[in-house]
């Protein structure tokens, strides 16, 4: 049955707000923008065709309160919901909420985003579809004594992950016997303040894995894509700077294969919409399932140039109850597309964040450039949310075409007021390992040395430029004495 959706509220902030009220505009769709005491003036909330305020500007008071984002939906008449990314889009409990209120969640079912919300869960699942696992243990474990039995089984080095939740927290890295009950603890610690659940599980760690990912679509009607994969592998604290489509690295024949898995995880959940299947891809080219993300991504984008599909527009289709209009064999890769994410952060300082005000903020235009941003000149960058402030995006005929267009658009880039990672992205696609493809998730760790004697020398050529200045503009200001 369809339902046509007139007027959607969206429970997010920032860009990727504003990214989903442009497709809405295109489509004819009203947009209720919500917006915390931070936001009252920002870009998606003037863009959109109402507004609602929900409270102060901490997250948990406004974006994470459910009651408040059900109420503003109902009292707006919005049909339905759109999560974004962040914040509520990956909540079992507030898909299941509005759709109680009897509006429609542009999203997966809750009992999809519950099954793979939960990494055990969600590796049983792809297990039972003879999905590519990385050895591991079978379960939960909560004796650090009978961790050691399975690490040392497993063999080192190995990895203990939080069970529940993600960006890195809950994790360990252990490469001794010694380590373990003291790293399990730790991570079970952890896990428990992040996520209210201290279940961790044990792998084998990939030493020098890539971070390759599947963008997934389903209907209502059991019909599922595989819309190709971005390459993730540059990160720092497991969270993604850098994403690129197509992998520099993978063969026709990986592609299809990572592809048919990616699809058969769907399937296992039956999942409907937008969805990101995440793999490791070790040294010898085989892959690994990691876990399913049941939301839009931050990287969507490099798939919308490659593909020129709008996920978005396809997102709300689905949630209408319309069926997919594409076959796989319709779908082709154009072009190469690279993003960066752009963070308020000091990549100098260990990507530490940078809070302040937009000074200037000058974005970069031409063909093939694509800017999502949520901020304007003269705006603060609050210190309630994530730190990004815009994802820069190239788009070329192909890759080395890709990377030249991105330098010169970072290069016109201007952003004063607060640090950002725009010069760290500069330097990492200008780096010869990314020029060729040879890298892997410890891009940071290997070069960060590198980027930090890249800056000091221009810090220092800068400095000694403008002490130069000064003397021979105050030469200029000596007068001559009067007789």
């Amino acid at each position: 049955m369809i339902k046509a959706i007139s007027k959607i509220l969206i429970a997010n902030r920032g860009e990727i707000a504003v990214r989903i009220i442009r497709t809405c505009k295109r489509l004819g769709i009203r947009t209720v923008a919500v917006y915390s005491e931070a936001d009252r003036k920002s870009p998606h909330v003037l863009m959109s065709d109402e507004s609602v305020f929900i409270g102060p500007s901490p997250s948990r008071e406004s974006y994470l309160h459910i009651e408040k984002l059900i109420k503003a939906a109902l009292d707006s008449g919005s049909d339905a919901i759109h999560p974004g990314y962040g914040f509520l889009s990956e909540n079992d409990k507030f898909a299941a909420a509005i759709e109680k209120a009897g509006l429609v969640f542009i999203g997966p079912s809750e009992h999809s985003i519950r099954m793979m919300g939960n990494k055990l869960a969600a590796k049983k699942a792809a297990k039972d579809f003879n999905i590519p696992m990385v050895p591991g243990s079978e379960g939960a474990i909560s004796d650090k004594q009978e961790a050691a039995k399975i690490a040392a089984k497993i063999g080192f080095p190995v990895l203990v992950k939080a069970a529940a939740g993600g960006g890195g927290k809950g994790m360990r890295i252990v490469h001794h016997p010694e380590e373990v009950e003291a790293q399990v603890e730790r991570a079970m610690s952890e896990a428990l303040s992040s996520f209210g659940d201290s279940s961790v599980f044990i792998e084998k760690y990939v030493s020098s894995p890539r971070h390759v990912e599947i963008q997934v679509m389903s209907d209502q009607h059991g019909n599922h894509l595989h819309l190709f994969e971005r390459e993730c592998s540059i990160q720092r604290r497991h969270q993604k700077i850098i994403e690129e489509a197509p992998s520099s690295v993978l063969s026709a024949d990986q592609r299809e294969t990572m592809g048919a898995d990616a699809v058969r995880v769907a399937k296992a959940c039956n999942y409907t919409g937008a969805g990101t299947v995440e793999f490791l891809l070790d040294e010898a080219g085989n892959h690994y399932f990691l876990e399913m993300n049941t939301r839009l991504q931050v990287e969507h984008p490099v798939t919308e140039m490659i593909t020129g599909l709008d996920l978005v527009e396809m997102q709300i289709r689905v949630a209408e109850g319309h069926p997919l209009m594409i076959q796989q064999q319709d779908l082709l890769i154009k072009g190469h597309a690279i993003e960066l994410r752009v963070y308020a952060e000091n990549a100098a300082e260990g990507f530490t964040p940078s809070t302040g005000r937009l000074l200037q903020y000058k974005l970069p235009s031409g063909e093939g450039i694509r800017v999502d941003d949520g901020y304007k000149e003269g705006m603060e960058i609050p210190i309630h949310y994530d730190p990004m402030i815009s994802k820069l995006i190239a788009y070329a005929p192909d890759r080395e075409e890709a990377i030249r267009l991105l330098q010169k658009a970072i290069t016109g880039y201007k952003i004063r007021g607060v640090h950002t990672t725009l010069e760290f992205g500069l330097f990492a696609i200008s780096h010869p390992a990314f020029r060729i493809g040879n890298f892997d998730t410890h891009f940071v760790d290997k070069y960060i040395s590198e980027f930090h004697t890249q800056q000091t020398s221009v810090n220092n050529m800068a400095a000694t430029f403008a002490a130069w200045f000064y003397q021979k503009q105050k030469r200029k200001l000596i007068l001559p004495k009067m007789e």
